[in-house]
């Protein structure tokens, strides 16, 4: 099933399910995916949600 970047909208290319590139998060119970673009752009940001553990 074809899914969209939840920040910037873009569609999965040729319709993947989540390709390998693109990033995803579990927030407030629902499964949010990025693409490869918004990934790299945030990813400062990202890093700085994860529990001590996860690095």
């Amino acid at each position: 099933m074809p899914v969209s970047c939840d920040y910037c909208g873009r569609p999965s290319p040729d319709g993947e399910d989540t390709p390998l590139t693109w990033s995803t998060a579990l927030e407030n119970g629902r499964v949010r995916r990025f693409c490869d673009i918004c990934s790299r752009e945030h990813l400062r940001a990202m890093e700085g949600k994860l529990d001590s553990e996860h690095w």
